[in-house]
């Protein structure tokens, strides 16, 4: 259940962008212009990450290891300035964002998994190394940071010792975080600042681990808020991804930020409508490369097994030609040879029978 008060830690954390490592924006369009257009996810998909996923699809951003497993994806911090992270090249406008993941342990290590906009909307799940018993629920407004009342911490299962499901479902209306099929937590839109604060423009999704409690990189109150200093000899730290279902609430190709004024409203967003390239690459991936990337680990097993057993069945039967044809050839190299002797010995006879006895008692041709 949730907290009565903020703790301290949860209080410093209104002051701070808690997904400090993971918040960034390429061209906000509420202060610039020409932004162009995003990409949209337009319907939804359920993202496999035990064995793969699709380059096409998401991004490695930042430094830090992303790696591939049978067991899942590993997000690793093992050095200061790490920060291993994947966003999505999609972007949905409302919409429901569900992963199956395991929080990293660790003292300053952060997990986070959020959705954001370039308008420096935010929606985020957050867990803290030094806890392995508590959820952290937070949004921002247009990267609003001076409304103390957002971050909200729960009670929880051990998020550090096994795969639990942690769910968005984001409306123009509310948002609600869930655990496990269980609501958490409930913001309606009229609840911050009077819908000011509210997240509603365009996110994709943001998914990785940082060191909160890296000095070198951040501030005193981040690295506090973090849990203390990282002790980067007891590493790697490692969050684990299995599964992302994202649901786009639009059927969108697009999003435009032409019509898009200061205020940031989401009626402000162009929905250009159409299938998007998301869902196309999804469908049928680009390329050998990528199309062999999307398979399983036992379908590809099954085509390397084909390859080497088709090179050495070729290669058998080039054998099995080669020593017919050797065969073959010595067949015929003894038939001429015969063919010779007989030529040689018709030769001789004839020269035998052609020649007679001379009067003087040589021989001699008559």
């Amino acid at each position: 259940m949730v907290s009565s008060t903020l703790s301290a830690v949860a209080l410093l954390a209104a002051f701070l962008p808690t997904a400090l490592a993971q918040t960034y924006t390429a061209c906000n369009p509420l202060n610039q212009t020409g932004c162009p257009n995003m990409p949209a996810l337009g319907a939804n998909a359920t993202f496999n990450f035990n064995e793969t996923w699709n380059t096409d699809i998401w991004t490695k951003a930042n430094q830090g290891t992303v790696e591939r497993t049978d067991k899942g994806t590993y997000f690793k911090v093992a050095r200061s300035g790490d920060s291993a992270q994947l966003k999505s090249k999609f972007y949905m406008l409302f919409g429901r964002l569900e992963i199956v993941l395991k929080a990293a342990p660790g003292v300053g290590i952060v997990s986070s998994a959020i959705l954001q906009s370039e308008c420096l909307d935010e929606i985020d799940w957050e867990f803290l190394g030094v806890n392995n018993t508590r959820t952290y629920t937070n949004y921002y407004g247009k990267g609003n940071m001076t409304d103390l009342t957002r971050g909200k911490d729960y009670e929880s299962d051990a998020t550090q010792d096994d795969f639990h499901n942690y769910t968005i479902d984001w409306t123009k209306d509310r948002i609600q975080w869930w655990m496990d099929g269980k609501m958490l937590r409930q913001l309606n839109e009229d609840e911050a600042l009077g819908g000011k604060n509210y997240p509603q423009t365009p996110m994709n999704i943001r998914i990785g681990a940082w060191a909160g409690g890296d000095p070198a990189k951040n501030s005193k109150g981040t690295v506090e808020w973090a849990g203390g200093e990282v002790d980067f000899s007891k590493g790697p730290f490692s969050m684990v991804i299995q599964d992302v279902y994202a649901q786009d609430y639009t059927s969108a190709k697009e999003y435009s930020w032409a019509d898009m004024d200061s205020s940031g409203d989401w009626e402000k967003v162009k929905v250009i409508e159409g299938k998007s390239e998301a869902i196309e690459t999804i469908e049928q991936p680009h390329g050998v490369r990528n199309r062999f990337g999307a398979l399983s680990k036992n379908a590809k097993i099954g085509i390397a097994v084909g390859v080497v057993g088709f090179f050495l069945i070729a290669g058998l039967l080039g054998l099995a030609y080669f020593i017919k044809q050797r065969r073959a050839g010595r067949r015929e190299f003894l038939a001429y040879q015969a063919q010779q002797d007989k030529e040689n010995a018709d030769l001789l006879q004839y020269k035998q029978e052609a020649t007679g006895p001379m009067r003087n008692g040589g021989y001699g041709r008559i």
